[in-house]
C-alpha cells in the first residue's frame, strides 16, 4: 500500500512538471502566431486578425482572451513555485483512494486564486484607461510607476509575511487541512495558498503588464525570481537586490524621458 502511494506521488510530480512544460510551450507557439498581438494591453480593436471579433463582442471578448492569456502565463510562471506545496500534500493524502482529485483540486484552487486576481487587474487597467486616457507618448510613464511599485514592495512587511506563509509548505498544510469534506478543503487550502502567493508575488506580476504576456525572456526572469525567493533557504536575501535593481529601473526611464 505504502509503495502504491509513494508510486502515485512520484508520477504525479512528472504530470506537473509536463503540464508547466505544455503551458510555457502555448505561449511560445501564440506570442509568435498572428495572435501574439493579443498578449499585449492595447487596443484590440483597432487591428489584427480578431480586431472585427473584438469590436462586434464587446468587450467580452478581450476579457476572454485576457483570461487565457493570464492562467496559461500563471501556470508556467507560478506553479513551478508551488512545487512544495503539491509534494508536501501529496506525502499527506498518500494513502486516501482520492489522491489525486485532491492534488487536481489543490491546483483548481490555486488557480483560482490568481485567476481572480489577474480579471482584477485586468478590469482597473480597462476602466482606468477608459476615465483617464493617457497619449501613447506618456506610456512610459506608467510602466516606470508599475516598475517603481514593484520596487517598494519588496522591502514591505506584507511581502515579508505572505513569502514566510509561502516557504513553510507543512505548517500550512497542517493548519488548514481537516479531512472532511475533503474535495472542497483541497480547493480552499490551494486557494487559501494563491492568495497568499499572490499576497507576496502581485508587484512582481504586474511588470507583465508593462512588458506585456508574451515576452518569454522577461517571464522567465520573473519566475525564476520568485521561484528562489519562495523555495530557496537563500530566497530572503533576494528582496532587496531586486528591490533596488527594479527602483534604479524606473528611475533610468524617468532620467531618460523627462
Amino acid at each position: 500500500m505504502a509503495d502504491s502511494a509513494s508510486h502515485h506521488q512520484r508520477a504525479f510530480l512528472p504530470l506537473l512538471a509536463a503540464l508547466v512544460a505544455l503551458a510555457w510551450l502555448t505561449l511560445w507557439a501564440w506570442s509568435r502566431s498572428p495572435y501574439g498581438r493579443y498578449l499585449a494591453h492595447g487596443d484590440w480593436t483597432a487591428d489584427g486578425p480578431a480586431a472585427a471579433l473584438c469590436r462586434a463582442g464587446g468587450p467580452l471578448v478581450p476579457l476572454v482572451l485576457t483570461a487565457a492569456a493570464w492562467i496559461v502565463m500563471t501556470a508556467a510562471m507560478m506553479l513551478p513555485t508551488t512545487l512544495p506545496l503539491f509534494d508536501t500534500f501529496g506525502r499527506v493524502v498518500a494513502r486516501r483512494p482520492d489522491r489525486r482529485r485532491l492534488l487536481l483540486l489543490l491546483g483548481l484552487g490555486y488557480m483560482a486564486a490568481w485567476g481572480g486576481f489577474g480579471m482584477f487587474v485586468h478590469g482597473l487597467h480597462t476602466a482606468v484607461l477608459a476615465l483617464l486616457p493617457v497619449p501613447a507618448r506618456y506610456g512610459w510613464l506608467a510602466g516606470a510607476a508599475t516598475i517603481a511599485l514593484a520596487g517598494a514592495f519588496q522591502f514591505s512587511s506584507l511581502k515579508r509575511r505572505c513569502l514566510a506563509q509561502c516557504r513553510s509548505p507543512l505548517p500550512f498544510v497542517s493548519r488548514h487541512w481537516r479531512g472532511t469534506a475533503p474535495a472542497w478543503n483541497s480547493f480552499t487550502l490551494g486557494a487559501h495558498h494563491g492568495l497568499f502567493c499572490v499576497g507576496c508575488c502581485w508587484a512582481l506580476m504586474l511588470l507583465m503588464f508593462v512588458v506585456g504576456m508574451g515576452s518569454l525572456g522577461w517571464m522567465l526572469v520573473l519566475a525564476a525570481a520568485m521561484a528562489v525567493e519562495k523555495n530557496e533557504r537563500w530566497g530572503r536575501y533576494l528582496g532587496t537586490p531586486l528591490g533596488v535593481a527594479l527602483l534604479a529601473w524606473a528611475g533610468l526611464l524617468v532620467w531618460r524621458h523627462a
